[in-house]
């Protein structure tokens, strides 16, 4: 009796160590290549799980021009798949063979930058999000939100004026869409890349981004992509093994310390004030 105990004992500790097989589709833009396509796949390896990645992508594609593409069966995009670690792109494809071509578990959807803070810009996202919904093959599939970041301080550009240049501003704007519009999609799953490179500022100052929009091709996207890690897998990414040699090991510990703690305060509903 005892033996047949402890054997029920170790399977169960077997089966709870054992690494999680997610397939996660982002329908986004290059915010989301900004945030899967580099790193992903390893920090989740790193602690034992595997990824099955794809990334519908067309630049600066809002909410309303992903529903006129499903609607339309337009074929507009760049299909990015990262499988066992490589990444595979097909252009000319449509939103619907995307959705179609995995069970995906999780489907992410996200604003364009520039409107990621209006309100009224994201009216047509319960429309996404039930019409993505009934595309997905996987009848459990889940449907988070990708909060994404404000733009660099130092950015000049006209578009940013709608913000009035600011970024604090910007922050805010997006952080109150995320609160106030994307639950009116029946979307409760956010996950926190804003934030998170809002934390990271306060350390690194306004050096996150290579060009005042994307995040640079060191810390900032390691940081978004310790945070997905943290909310595909449900492991706390503080302690991840991984570390790409570009970058240093006290700066791959505070990326990941301030993953976790967007984390954590996405989960509370808070956001940095500062």
């Amino acid at each position: 009796m005892k033996k047949k105990l402890l054997f029920i004992l170790l399977l169960m500790v077997a089966l709870t160590a054992e690494g999680k097989v997610i397939k996660v589709l982002a329908i986004g833009n290059s915010f989301s290549e900004d945030a899967v396509e580099q790193y992903l796949y390893e920090l989740a390896a790193a602690q034992g799980d595997s990824l099955v990645i794809g990334n519908a992508y067309i630049g600066a594609c809002s909410i309303e021009m992903h529903l006129d593409n499903l609607k339309n069966s337009r074929r507009k995009y760049a299909y990015r798949k990262v499988v066992g670690g490589v990444k595979t792109e097909e252009k000319g494809v449509s939103l619907q063979r995307i959705i179609l071509d995995e069970p995906w578990d999780i489907i992410t959807l996200q604003q364009a930058s520039l409107l990621s803070g209006i309100a009224d810009t994201y009216k047509n996202l319960p429309t996404l999000q039930r019409s993505v919904k009934l595309l997905a093959t996987n009848t459990n599939a889940e449907i988070w939100w990708h909060m994404t970041w404000a733009y660099a301080k130092s950015l000049k550009n006209d578009k940013f004026e709608v913000y009035g240049s600011d970024q604090q501003r910007m922050y805010t704007d997006i952080v109150n869409c995320v609160h106030n519009e994307v639950p009116k999609a029946n979307i409760t799953k956010v996950i926190p890349s804003g934030i998170a490179v809002r934390l990271m500022r306060y350390h690194k100052g306004d050096k996150l981004n290579r060009d005042g929009y994307h995040l640079s091709y060191t810390i900032g996207r390691y940081t978004v992509a310790c945070v997905w890690c943290e909310m595909l897998t449900g492991r706390i990414v503080d302690g991840n093994p991984y570390r790409p040699s570009t970058i240093k090991q006290e700066d791959a510990k505070l990326c990941q310390q301030e993953a976790h703690e967007a984390v954590f305060m996405q989960q509370l509903r808070q956001h940095v004030i500062f």
